[in-house]
């Protein structure tokens, strides 16, 4: 063999090993990225809720008769004092001494229950005022730099609190009012026998029809449910949230609500947390801690006119909110072994390599997490890190 083909055979051999080593070098592994950033941070508890009329009134037969058939039908709108169903007269029930006794018995506890009404409303115009000064008071100081914006906030809704509940105990002299105005018309009726007219029961109050309990024409005794009533402009939203979330909820923390039917989203304030828990099993079948969270709904009525009673919504709790703090996406985030210390990191891309650093966590959102100073505004963390991926590995950048 001549020197030059001992040349070409050594020059190809080394082309081969050099392109087998090329071939099987480890090659460096594909990476989706996503910078860390200084952005507003909010952690939200969510959870499923149904809307419920803050007032709901059941119509009842005041005296004992024959009921003609009823023609209201749910959904109709009927104001206060219009008649909603005719009772027949002329029938022994209606002039009995037994029944003359309840209707004097009726008429004395409506009386009671008009006095009470008047002391409920007192006692709210009183709380009103109390709001008001508290109020005046804390925006007064809010503006001198004594207290925090958020107290003023707080008292600002007391206010608004105290309003709705002047206004639901008027509502309520003006149903003790009328329970009593019919009362006395079904005692005169009773006591002046059979006549041609019949009595007529009113409504208490404006609203619409939610149910017909009494519809058929027939026989009804004193005190029979016919009609139930409400006033669907005056809603609430009921959550049943687990009891360590309801810490977090307090009155005043503000509610989205989602996924109602409506092509937007709507605003909610809590307004009570009830005291007291109770137990509700899971669709899995684990006993769970609920306490009911009652939610008012802030936004104007024209956006939310077509929600009804007993309507389920989703509600995001927003029980924490940050102006300007560094995030990351929730998919940067995987728990290290406990070998190695635990808790959570993240894996950063410098000069090309992914680097395994502990950070800390301040809370988690919705789908991204508040950390710590350990990883500056800019720092590149991958995201979705392969199971594959290994500390001070290579990788290739894929930005999302």
């Amino acid at each position: 063999m001549t020197p030059r083909t001992r040349w070409i055979s050594a020059a190809v051999s080394a082309a081969a090993v050099a392109l087998l080593a090329w071939a099987f070098a480890p090659r460096p592994l594909a990476v989706e990225t996503a910078p860390v950033a200084l952005a507003a941070f909010e952690r939200v508890v969510q959870e499923d809720g149904r809307t419920r009329l803050l007032e709901r009134y059941v119509v009842s037969a005041p005296l004992a008769g024959r009921l003609e058939r009823i023609t209201l039908q749910p959904g109709d709108a009927v104001a206060a004092g219009a008649p909603l169903a005719r009772l027949a007269p002329g029938l022994a029930p209606m002039l009995d001494a037994r029944s003359s006794a309840q209707l004097r018995e009726r008429v004395a506890a409506a009386q009671g229950g008009v006095a009470q009404a008047a002391t409920r409303t007192a006692a709210a115009r009183i709380a009103l005022e109390q709001a008001e000064a508290a109020r005046r008071r804390s925006e007064s100081l809010a503006q001198q730099g004594f207290v925090s914006p958020t107290q003023a906030e707080n008292d600002r809704l007391a206010t608004r609190a105290a309003e709705q509940a002047l206004a639901t105990a008027r509502a309520g002299e003006d149903v003790a009012a009328h329970d009593l105005a019919q009362a006395r018309a079904a005692l005169a009726t009773a006591q002046s026998g059979p006549s041609g007219a019949g009595f007529v029961v009113s409504a208490p109050v404006a609203g619409q029809v939610l149910r017909v309990l009494q519809e058929s024409e027939g026989m009804v005794a004193l005190g029979t449910p016919l009609l139930e009533l409400g006033d669907l402009s005056r809603l609430e939203i009921v959550a049943e949230l687990l009891s360590t979330d309801a810490l977090q909820a307090r009155p005043g923390t503000p509610v989205r609500i989602e996924r109602w039917g409506g092509p937007d989203v709507l605003e909610g304030r809590v307004e009570r947390v009830e005291p007291a828990a109770f137990t509700k099993v899971s669709a899995l079948g684990v006993e769970e801690q609920r306490v009911r969270v009652r939610v008012a709904i802030s936004s104007p009525r024209e956006r939310w006119q077509a929600l009804g009673d007993g309507f389920r919504v989703g509600l995001a709790f927003v029980v924490e909110r940050q102006a300007r703090v560094p995030t990351v996406p929730l998919a940067a985030l995987f728990p290290r072994p406990v070998a190695e210390g635990g808790g959570p990191a993240v894996f950063v891309v410098r000069d090309g390599r992914a680097v395994l650093t502990p950070v800390t966590v301040r809370a988690r959102g919705a789908a991204s997490a508040w950390v710590g100073p350990e990883l500056p505004e800019g720092t590149t963390v991958i995201v979705y890190p392969p199971a594959a991926l290994r500390d001070g590995a290579r990788v290739s950048l894929r930005q999302v």
